[in-house]
């Protein structure tokens, strides 16, 4: 294997972790009669995620950019796409009541806003929009303060963990542009469940494998959707 189709196999591998955080997906391929690559793309076509993955793709700004920075553009569109269908759904829901029902319109409208920018720098190589089920989170008012506070925090922390990483100009003014908006909507959801907004003179950033298990354990993203149970949402994402 060449020094290119070894970059391209690690942005591959890059793009299928979010989705196979534990590589239970990927290990249940093992042993049989097919290349490594071929594995990869079985786990992006099993339903854990499937993404158009190309060396290089544009940013908003026209510029090229590297492979690394695709992947980790994938990574926030799907933070991105987490967050976005958990405010809309509570919007949705109309359950909510006081600050938070506003909330939950005011920054739904700016998550679609960082979802939009991500599909349009991405264009095909962007990751296909999980489902999600998020129970009865976005129907009850402390609930849903709760996780948004967790989700805003986990936001800020994944852009910060990935800013040393990404190689594109164009694409750190980005994110950092829609790291400190939302740092923003963190501090807002703090002040609204009375928790502080800080608690430290500096924040550090989280791992992508941080992240990933974090998103992983809240069972949020699922499979397909589901049509019963008391916890049955209005909008799957």
């Amino acid at each position: 294997m060449n020094g290119h189709e070894e970059h391209e196999m690690d942005a591959l591998q890059a793009a299928v972790s979010p989705f196979d955080p534990s590589g239970a997906v990927e290990e249940a391929f093992a042993g049989t009669h097919v290349s490594r690559r071929d594995v990869l793309a079985k786990v992006l076509a099993a339903g854990v995620g499937a993404i158009g993955f190309l060396a290089v793709s544009r940013s908003a700004s026209g510029a090229k950019m590297a492979g690394g920075d695709i992947g980790i553009l994938n990574y926030a569109l799907t933070l991105e796409y987490l967050q976005s269908a958990f405010y809309t759904e509570a919007e949705r829901l109309g359950a909510l009541t006081g600050p938070a029902k506003v909330i939950a319109k005011e920054v739904g409208a700016v998550e679609r806003a960082h979802v939009r920018a991500f599909e349009s720098a991405l264009g095909s190589k962007a990751v296909k929009r999980p489902l999600f089920n998020f129970g009865d989170v976005t129907g009850d008012t402390d609930a849903f303060l709760k996780t948004a506070v967790a989700f805003e925090d986990l936001a800020v922390a994944a852009y910060k963990g990935q800013a040393a990483s990404i190689e594109s100009p164009d694409v750190l003014a980005t994110a950092l542009a829609i790291h400190s908006v939302e740092a923003r909507h963190a501090a807002w959801a703090r002040y609204l469940l009375g928790v502080q907004p800080a608690v430290a003179a500096f924040d550090k950033g989280r791992s992508r494998d941080e992240i990933t298990r974090v998103v992983a354990s809240t069972g949020f993203i699922v499979a397909r959707p589901s049509t019963a149970g008391p916890g049955t949402p209005k909008f799957t994402g």
